[in-house]
């Protein structure tokens, strides 16, 4: 039987592939991997297609033991890979074991396998979604993950070098649409200062620091629930911000000052607590 079975988990480890996109009328979110474009290459490396569905693991930790022959790769930032190592094509037989090290710097690596993992989708993807609970469960020891048939070659050489996780981000954002809730929403957005918040998850990364300030005319003004979309900045009742991540909730009802570049959010998606968080505006 083409399988894994898992030994060891790290800290969290979710089935995950590009997410089920085009169902918010249905209350949900997108979901898929937070850093695409490493789970991206790991499925080119082993040869897959780059929708096919792996395994996102949080701060490394992972441990799987092939039940056939298969090829994995591991990407994301640069970490330890026994056998083999990371960002290149491993070869595994029957009964061999795949361990994963934690990275030194980043948050989240990824494991592609030939064939993919082949858990039973639903609504079109095979994505764990932490939000609505769609999607595999979060991996246990003794799952057995079922892959499909490999369908093309291993490469041994790639375009996108490993992730390089910064202790600074700059985030590039365009306002709207409720900035004018905001008094001079863009200069505060340039000169407001956050870290990243222990609390952050998959739904968002939540941010300490500088407190946004409402126009007097909104200063105690709700704000009906309305549609959200990845990447949208949702300032709290306290002024501080959420960045809305792929498992976010598809309405909401505090303010939306701005939404992150879509090419910005897999640096927000590898970012630990206390990486410091600048925002620039455009447009």
């Amino acid at each position: 039987m083409r399988a894994l079975t898992v030994l060891a988990t790290g800290p969290l480890a979710l089935v995950q592939d590009l997410g089920r996109p085009g169902n918010g009328h249905l209350g949900v979110p997108p979901s898929g991997a937070l850093d695409q474009p490493s789970l991206r290459l790991a499925n080119r490396l082993v040869g897959n297609p780059e929708s096919a569905a792996g395994i996102e693991m949080v701060l490394g930790g992972l441990s799987v033991r092939a039940e056939a022959s298969c090829t994995v790769a591991i990407t994301g930032p640069q970490v330890r890979v026994s056998p083999g190592g990371s960002h290149t094509p491993v070869h595994l037989k029957a009964g061999d074991v795949l361990t994963v090290g934690s990275p030194d710097t980043g948050l989240r690596c990824y494991l592609a396998v030939s064939g993919g993992v082949a858990v039973e989708p639903e609504l079109g993807s095979r994505a764990t979604d932490v939000l609505s609970g769609i999607g595999p469960a979060p991996l246990s020891t003794g799952d057995v993950l079922p892959l499909g048939s490999p369908s093309g070659l291993p490469v041994g050489a790639d375009e996108l070098p490993p992730v390089r996780a910064l202790a600074d981000l700059v985030i590039p954002v365009v306002p709207g649409p409720r900035d004018d809730w905001f008094d001079d929403a863009t200069a505060q957005l340039a000169a407001g200062r956050w870290k990243v918040s222990p609390e952050s998850n998959r739904v968002g990364v939540r941010l300490i620091g500088t407190a946004l300030r409402r126009v007097p005319s909104y200063q105690d003004v709700e704000l009906a629930s309305e549609g959200l979309v990845t990447g949208a900045i949702q300032v709290r009742p306290n002024g501080l911000p959420v960045v809305f991540l792929a498992d976010h909730p598809t309405t909401g009802g505090y303010p939306v000052i701005a939404v992150v570049a879509p090419q910005a959010l897999p640096l927000l998606g590898q970012a630990r607590p206390g990486v410091r968080v600048h925002f620039r505006p455009m447009g």
